[in-house]
């Protein structure tokens, strides 16, 4: 978290100076009223102490996980249960983590809630660790007095969003290794096999073939130039890293994923399946439809998605049905268009779009299961058509050349 230098004065008015670590200068202003300094000034200032130790410690930092975030759902919906008032299971919570970071958000929560601030808000105020569904989750709960239910529900949403993840994670981990496999063979066939073959061919003082010519003169190029080579792949991949950081770039790159053969089906059906679950959790939850759908929109993994989920919003709010939006939005089968219709002319379009995540997850769930024979023929393809290539390259020269020998034989 940043660090920002303050000014105050304590109880007996004595100017008090030093340099404090929150998320913002609210949270500063709150450490300070607790330990009785009225502040006076506060700034964003530097970390203190050697650069060099701090950016040793920034880079040995604990992150704050998806896990510990569903954890602490789950155990503030257990404390509240048992009627345990939040600062105490917050305290709680802050003496059992072994988390050093998600410790100090624990105590910043406390502090905050100390100030007079509600829950929600103090939330509000770590976005990389709570994002705003999340926080808008909370408020619902802290408006009907529902927080505790609440927590549960989120619980279970954030346990579903680990496994959507974690399944497209395992949707791209086997072609991406037998991908860079393939890579890390054609270099090291272009560094250290081909030039030995070239050296060989030298001696025949014969005319090579334009296969053969073509490997050596690639091999030769690879040797000579790896270094250049090393360069422009890191620019590239800066490059492209800067690109889709942007705005354009973010949509054009979230665009062509759902567009890339098998994988990109499964990426865009779990997708939608967080969205249902999502869409589903807020209007349980009281959320009207309108700021459901933008609570939703907030969080899509997906710029493309989160563009037509926001269309759809702006559909509602001209008093158009979810339905008829979502039939616009061009993201949905005509099965979960026929559920959504159900679910609103029966007035229960929260069980419906439950049942479409599950819909979604089980088709996902089936599509992993077979996503490797789906693949293997394509990379079979590709393994052959490189092994063909080096076979032709390498090889015919020595065919010709015992050709030529037995037939002066």
């Amino acid at each position: 978290m940043p660090f920002f230098a303050y000014k105050g004065r304590d109880g007996r008015g004595q100017l008090v100076e030093g340099v404090l670590e929150g998320a913002d200068s609210g949270a500063i202003a709150g450490q300070l009223l607790n330990i009785g300094v009225s502040p006076l000034e506060i700034t964003p200032t530097r970390a203190p102490g050697q650069p060099g130790v701090k950016l040793l410690a920034h880079l040995t930092e604990q992150k704050i996980t998806h896990t510990e975030v569903l954890l602490f759902c789950r155990q503030m919906y257990t404390l509240l249960k048992s009627g345990v008032p939040i600062l105490g299971a917050l305290k709680g919570l802050r003496e059992s983590t072994d988390n050093q970071a998600f410790r100090t958000v624990l105590q910043d929560l406390r502090a905050s809630l100390d100030s007079g601030h509600e829950l929600s808000a103090s939330l509000a105020r770590h976005p990389k660790v709570f994002n705003p569904f999340f926080v808008n989750m909370v408020g619902v709960g802290e408006q009907t007095g529902n927080l505790e239910e609440v927590f549960l529900r989120l619980f279970n949403h954030l346990e579903f969003e680990k496994f959507m993840r974690d399944q497209v994670k395992a949707a791209i981990r086997y072609p991406s290794f037998v991908v860079a496999t393939m890579a890390v063979a054609i270099v090291v066939i272009n560094i250290f096999v081909i030039p030995a073959f070239a050296k060989v061919y030298q001696g025949f003082k014969a005319e090579l073939p334009a296969m053969t010519k073509m490997l050596i003169g690639f091999s030769n190029f690879m040797v000579n130039y790896w270094p250049a080579m090393l360069v422009a792949l890191a620019a590239l991949a800066f490059g492209f890293y800067s690109y889709i950081n942007t705005e354009k770039g973010r949509l054009s790159w979230d665009k062509f994923k759902l567009g890339i053969p098998i994988a990109g089906g499964i990426v865009l059906k779990a997708t939608l399946a967080r969205f249902a679950r999502s869409f589903a959790l807020a209007i349980r939850s009281g959320v009207p439809a309108v700021q459901a759908i933008t609570m939703v929109a907030n969080i899509a993994d997906n710029e493309h998605i989160a563009q037509r989920v926001a269309a759809m919003r702006e559909g509602v709010e001209r008093g158009e049905s979810v339905l008829r939006t979502a039939v616009a939005a061009g993201i949905f089968t005509p099965t979960v268009l026929q559920m959504m219709a159900v679910g609103e002319e029966s007035g229960s379009l929260d069980d419906l779009m439950e049942e479409i995540a599950d819909m979604y997850q089980r088709e996902v769930e089936y599509d992993l299961k077979s996503l490797s024979s789906q693949i293997e023929p394509l990379l079979i393809l590709a393994l052959g058509t490189l092994v063909l290539i080096l076979a032709l390259g390498v090889f015919l020269p020595i065919w010709d050349l015992g050709g030529a020998a037995l037939g002066r034989k």
